[in-house]
């Protein structure tokens, strides 16, 4: 359990339950920290609480602000914050990407998130 202690954290913002467990479940077996949120309202209020964490990944396509408005919000308030976006149906051009934000098609392969992810963010200590 330690294993993830001084890792990174990351807030994954994912309105459907079963596949924010999943993506929760993939980075903490990486050693990442994980925070959750069902929007982009609560993924706000989560950051604007926090201080500790170090990425955001979360679906386009949520009820409310979307997973790309939620990016642009991150960049403006939160400018060095990386931002990883999914989805299996909207594949965004580079141009409705924030700088700093990335983007992987859903269904993804764990190794994909955390390699992505990875690329984003200083590695978690994962003891080895």
């Amino acid at each position: 359990m330690g294993k993830g202690s001084d890792g990174a954290a990351v807030l994954v913002v994912e309105d459907e339950p079963l596949v924010r467990t999943m993506a929760a479940d993939i980075l903490m077996d990486a050693g990442y920290r994980v925070f959750e949120a069902c929007e982009a309202a609560d993924a706000m209020a989560i950051l604007d609480g926090r201080d500790d964490i170090g990425a955001v990944f979360t679906d386009i396509e949520m009820p409310g602000m979307t997973g790309l408005a939620l990016a642009a919000a991150v960049r403006d308030r939160w400018p060095s914050m990386p931002v990883l976006v999914t989805s299996g149906r909207v594949r965004p051009g580079s141009s409705e990407l924030p700088n700093g934000s990335a983007y992987i098609a859903k269904p993804y392969m764990p190794g994909e998130l955390v390699a992505t992810l990875g690329k984003m963010l200083p590695a978690p200590d994962s003891g080895d």
